[in-house]
């Protein structure tokens, strides 16, 4: 079975993992005779390294796919898609009352210049790690490190499994908007399956 290409930007385990767990259940949507090859690369979000709102968030996972069209642009063997994630914080006023959400966001990019977002859901953040991330400019993964008395949380767990103790990993959660992303990539396949069959 011939590969197509994905490229991922980030080396980080937990996103790479995310996106080949992601494929692995999805890809015979995108390209049923094919399986997915995917690679790495370390790429800017040009965003701050927590975000603070949605909509930054989900630039910062664009960026960093359109960044991968342009540096894997010269490459022999073209990728197909090109995926982009970013975790980043959701902060929303209710009258005086100030919520806070970790979210995941994904953008992909295809070969052909199509893009897509996709999401994980939200979980909310204790107000000890909103105020030291929102209020005092503190990193989010230096601010989970010391709530969870570690270091390198985002490597592994992530946030996500500080907070769910343990039920939703970092992974899990870029899964998820992974899978989301590639949704509408997954029309044609979907098309062109009898009525009712959509679990092939």
């Amino acid at each position: 079975m011939a590969p197509f290409r994905v490229a991922v930007g980030s080396l980080r385990a937990p996103k790479l993992e995310a996106v080949r767990a992601a494929l692995s259940e999805c890809a015979r949507w995108l390209s049923p005779s094919q399986s997915p090859e995917i690679e790495g690369f370390e790429t800017p979000s040009g965003v701050r390294s927590t975000p603070l709102n949605r909509i930054e968030t989900m630039q910062g996972a664009r960026n960093r796919a359109e960044a991968l069209a342009a540096v894997t642009a010269a490459n022999a063997d073209p990728c197909r898609f090109f995926v982009g994630l970013e975790g980043g914080l959701e902060v929303i006023a209710l009258g005086v009352d100030r919520r806070v959400f970790l979210e995941s966001w994904v953008y992909v990019l295809s070969a052909e210049g199509r893009g897509h977002y996709g999401q994980s859901g939200a979980v909310p953040l204790p107000d000890e790690l909103a105020v030291q991330v929102v209020d005092q400019g503190i990193d989010l993964s230096d601010a989970i490190d010391a709530y969870a008395r570690s270091v390198g949380i985002r490597d592994d767990l992530g946030a996500w499994g500080v907070l769910t103790h343990g039920l939703i990993k970092r992974q899990d959660a870029f899964r998820i908007a992974t899978i989301n992303a590639f949704s509408p990539f997954f029309e044609r396949e979907m098309r062109a399956a009898p009525a009712g069959d959509l679990s092939r």
